[in-house]
C-alpha cells in the first residue's frame, strides 16, 4: 500500500480522534510522533518512548514528554486496503496507550490489543 507521510499523519489523527475520551483524557505529558520505520531495523508498528503511569513518582517537573511512536512503513506493507489500515493504526494507538497506562504485552494481547 502507498500513501504520504503527510496523509499517513492525518490518518494517525483521525484515529486518535476516534478512541473514547476516557481514554486519551488521561494522557500526561505524552506526544505521538509519525516515524517511517524504527532505527533498529524492528518490524515494530509502534512503541511507547517513556515512563508507565504506574511508576511516575516525582514525575513531571521538567522531563521531556513521553513519545508514542506510529511507524509509518510497517504499517503500509502489512495493510492491503485504506479500512485494514485504519484498523491497524487504530489497534496500534491503543496497544501504546495502554502501556502508558502500565499494561503489558501479555495482558494487551488477551485484550486483543496486541
Amino acid at each position: 500500500m502507498e500513501m504520504s507521510t503527510a496523509d499517513f499523519e492525518q490518518l494517525v489523527t483521525d484515529e486518535l480522534d476516534l478512541l473514547p475520551d476516557d481514554m486519551v483524557d488521561g494522557l500526561d505529558n505524552v506526544v505521538f510522533v509519525v516515524e517511517d520505520e524504527p532505527e533498529d531495523g524492528s518490524d515494530l508498528f509502534g512503541i511507547y518512548d517513556g515512563v508507565a503511569q504506574t511508576e511516575r513518582g516525582q514525575y513531571g517537573f521538567g522531563e521531556l514528554p513521553d513519545r508514542i511512536v506510529v511507524f509509518r512503513k510497517q504499517h503500509l506493507l502489512e495493510c492491503d486496503t485504506l479500512d485494514e489500515l485504519k484498523d491497524e493504526v487504530h489497534t496500534t494507538l491503543v496497544h501504546e496507550i495502554g502501556h502508558f497506562y502500565g499494561i503489558d504485552d501479555d495482558r494487551l494481547h488477551e485484550l486483543g490489543w496486541a
